[in-house]
């Protein structure tokens, strides 16, 4: 009997000492919980949807006109284009994207058919054809239309030369389009975004001319600034000639890498130099971002709760309340 109640003390003796043992080891989880990156991280994200879910974006008073555009290759032009295109249509807005590079990238990651017999911007540019008998809306979202590139454009600018208001093409087209919607009693377009070719030929010309504004992503490396001088002076031959109208209105960091002091040194210097056109959000490197096109999706709709949708939602939130 009284081997039992011993056992029965060494049990509880026991008990007592694993719950006095794990009551630190508790407080201590919680400690490092608190002040580890990636709860960090997990806190300032989860303030940050906080912030976007409260908030309804204000409609622009006529139809914003956006050319993404910058020379540099592999920037994040055609996504930082239909991450913001998706972003606002989630949040209401019609909008419209011009794919006019002969890749069809924006045109894949919008999950639109752009195989050689389908109807394109070509058809448009070239033809005559109607801007509305060339638009197809997003699988994800009715309110998003795009006119889709083909292989056919990679000669586009050999074409564009012998034709009459060549710079204009584009620009007539949207106005006639524009018109058509208002005849029909059909709700405006709140935005267009025409996503560029990595070059300065007549394809860029003909978005720069059509646009009333540029987006220009800059990415977050050593050569960031490279080449953007040719670009504002390439843009400022078009405000002089061809298009008064047009203002760099907006530039986007992206592939930004908070590790890295690199990043920060760049993100800073691009500040510096444009501080009233450099949005608050900042683009990260992301895997989800880099997935989303081979879905033939965004990142807002192919992985809504990760880092790099929410960025890009913030980046238009910014974006529309600007305008």
């Amino acid at each position: 009997m009284d081997q039992i109640f011993l056992e029965d003390d060494t049990i509880k003796h026991q008990k007592t000492v694993q719950s006095e043992a794990k009551a630190p080891v508790r407080d201590m989880m919680d400690s490092i919980d608190e002040s580890t990156p990636l709860a960090s991280q997990l806190a300032d994200e989860n303030k940050r949807r906080e912030r976007l879910n409260g908030r309804s974006l204000p409609k622009p008073q006529a139809t914003r006109f956006l050319t993404v555009s910058n020379q540099k290759g592999g920037v994040g032009k055609t996504t930082t284009t239909v991450n913001i295109a998706a972003a606002l249509a989630k949040a209401g807005m019609n909008v419209l994207v011009v794919d006019i590079d002969p890749q069809g990238n924006a045109s894949t990651a919008l999950g639109i058919e752009h195989h050689a017999e389908v109807e394109s911007i070509y058809d448009v540019l070239i033809n005559d054809v109607p801007l509305a008998d060339v638009l197809a809306p997003c699988p994800q979202f009715d309110n998003l239309l795009v006119a889709p590139a083909t292989i056919h454009l990679a000669g586009a600018e050999i074409e564009l030369v012998s034709l009459v208001a060549r710079e204009q093409r584009l620009r007539r087209a949207l106005d006639v389009y524009r018109k058509t919607r208002e005849e029909l009693g059909q709700e405006r377009i709140d935005y267009v975004f025409i996503d560029c070719p990595p070059s300065l030929g007549l394809l860029t010309v003909n978005a720069f001319v059509a646009a009333r504004e540029v987006l220009i992503p800059i990415q977050c490396e050593y050569y960031a600034l490279e080449g953007l001088s040719q670009l504002l002076n390439n843009i400022e031959l078009i405000q002089k000639h061809l298009n008064s109208e047009l203002v760099v209105s907006t530039i986007l960091l992206t592939m930004y890498d908070g590790r890295t002091n690199l990043a920060s040194q760049v993100a800073a210097e691009v500040r510096e130099h444009f501080p009233q056109q450099v949005l608050g959000a900042l683009i990260p490197r992301s895997v989800r971002i880099s997935e989303a096109p081979s879905y033939q999706q965004t990142v807002v709709t192919y992985d809504p709760s990760s880092t790099g949708a929410l960025s890009y939602l913030e980046a238009a939130a910014e974006i529309a309340e600007r305008g």
